[in-house]
């Protein structure tokens, strides 16, 4: 407690004239070129050091999650730093601000919905894939009868196949960290087509939420773990945007083809 009697609590960071610590460590001793970014990452939200297995899958949600091509994420940091290089900040953030329920929020988005349905069923959980089919159907029929969206299911570019989604399953397979959450996941994607009438690809972003939770990550936070995983490939854009600019063409395309209609949807003449 300090001398004036105010004590601000804290299991992060702290430091005086001699010192920094971190987690409880010191810094410069105990944690800088021995722990990696991405261990650190999940130490800070969890407040527990992750093992080799869990950094492994987290790390390759990072990665999975770095960057998607020009999505609206990246076209926003773009165009934000062309109206303002002065601010790669701002650029930075414009980006980050995008992430929602469309792109970068599933994360979040799925692991809720899974981890809802698992919270939500009474005895044990089920132990072989038609138990887990029977219990992703249920949830399934729930979800679209109550007029929502079943969080994970289909991508705007991969409409068969999302090349990430059977890559990280496979890994939390090998570090013996493929809990209840995937295997639900998986299960929607095998049943959803019963009540969708249609099949759609798991995507990424669902699988990265699925894996996060099962990795007893707190589920109102993933949102979080994507937008640190996007934060890398935003950078990315913008080193990219200086050494060989999109943005100008981009504002231009759009600026130069605008066309004026009139309040009730008509193009004007001409």
């Amino acid at each position: 407690m300090s001398g004036d009697g105010l004590s601000f609590p804290t299991s992060l960071g702290t430091s005086t004239a001699e010192e920094i610590r971190l987690l409880g460590r010191d810094l410069t001793t105990e944690l800088m070129g021995r722990v990696g970014f991405g261990e650190l990452a999940f130490w800070l939200l969890s407040t527990r050091r992750p093992t080799p297995a869990e950094t492994r899958v987290f790390e390759a949600v990072l990665v999975a999650l770095a960057d998607h091509g020009f999505t609206p994420t990246a076209i926003a940091t773009r165009l934000t730093y062309l109206s303002a290089p002065d601010s790669l900040q701002g650029a930075l953030a414009a980006g980050l601000l995008g992430g929602g329920s469309r792109f970068l929020g599933v994360t979040e988005d799925c692991g809720v919905f899974l981890h809802a349905v698992l919270e939500a069923q009474e005895g044990p959980l089920p132990t072989d894939d038609d138990g887990w089919d029977a219990l992703a159907l249920e949830a399934v029929r729930a979800t679209r009868a109550a007029g929502r969206l079943v969080p994970g299911l289909g991508h705007p570019v991969h409409k068969v196949r999302d090349p990430r989604t059977a890559v990280l399953v496979r890994i939390a397979e090998e570090e013996g960290l493929r809990g209840p959450h995937l295997r639900l996941f998986e299960a929607v994607g095998r049943v959803h087509e019963q009540v969708l009438g249609r099949r759609l690809p798991l995507n990424g972003a669902g699988v990265c939420g699925a894996a996060l939770a099962d990795l007893g990550l707190p589920v109102e936070m993933l949102r979080g773990v994507a937008l640190l995983a996007r934060a890398a490939g935003l950078l990315g854009h913008i080193a990219e945007e200086r050494r060989r600019p999109i943005g100008m063409d981009a504002y231009l395309a759009v600026d130069r083809n605008a066309t004026y209609v009139d309040p009730d949807g008509q193009e004007s003449p001409g």
